[in-house]
């Protein structure tokens, strides 16, 4: 089939097809969407790009993205400077944020260690972690990272560098979700609940 809009739009399109979650045909309706709504959407949109394209940064004590370095974070007098919250990246934050679950800190390691994909622990930010752990007023490291393979790897190996540091550090619980029915989950998410119940 030949192109049915010129090369500005099917660049759009392409563009567009990269964002995860967007595949051709999704990335068509949101093109052309934007382009029905220019100028409720999309020129609201392109300068929100171009903002965050100048202002967004990493933040140098946590690894959070924010347009202000140390981030809002880091800098919120109401966190708990004990608490360090271990995530592999900023969408896990995110995530923990939005459940409101923590008011510790937090510390973006960037990946997780995945020895297959070539990711070893000098691709992460373990060095600055440990740091950050041996400063007086951290008392615990909370390991907050995927129950894969690839997450408890990196758990196990965090724990061991942590030996001398002066901190508790725990994981996150595993088991069954909050309105779960035993019937449907795996083996491994149903063993680690038992080996983990608590008292009722």
């Amino acid at each position: 089939m030949g192109a049915v809009a010129g090369p500005e739009i099917e660049r759009l399109v392409q563009l567009l097809a990269r964002l995860p979650g967007l595949g051709p045909r999704s990335a068509r309706r949101a093109a052309l969407h934007l382009i029905k709504k220019r100028e409720a959407l999309m020129m609201p949109l392109s300068g929100a790009l171009q903002v965050a394209l100048d202002k967004v940064q990493v933040c140098k004590t946590c690894g959070n993205i924010d347009t202000q370095n140390p981030c809002t974070i880091c800098t919120d007098p109401k966190r708990d400077p004990a608490i360090i919250v271990v995530v592999a990246d900023v969408a896990d934050l995110w995530a923990l944020e939005r459940a409101n679950a923590t008011q510790g800190r937090y510390h973006v390691l960037g990946a997780t260690l995945s020895p297959l994909d070539g990711v070893g622990p000098q691709d992460l930010s373990i060095d600055a972690l440990v740091a950050r752990a041996h400063a007086a007023e951290v008392h615990e490291i909370i390991l907050a990272l995927n129950a894969t393979v690839d997450g408890q790897t990196t758990a196990h190996y965090i724990t061991d560098l942590l030996q001398d540091a002066n901190v508790k550090v725990t994981r996150l619980a595993h088991g069954v979700p909050v309105g779960g029915e035993l019937d449907y989950l795996d083996e491994g998410t149903l063993s680690a609940a038992m080996r983990q119940r608590t008292l009722f």
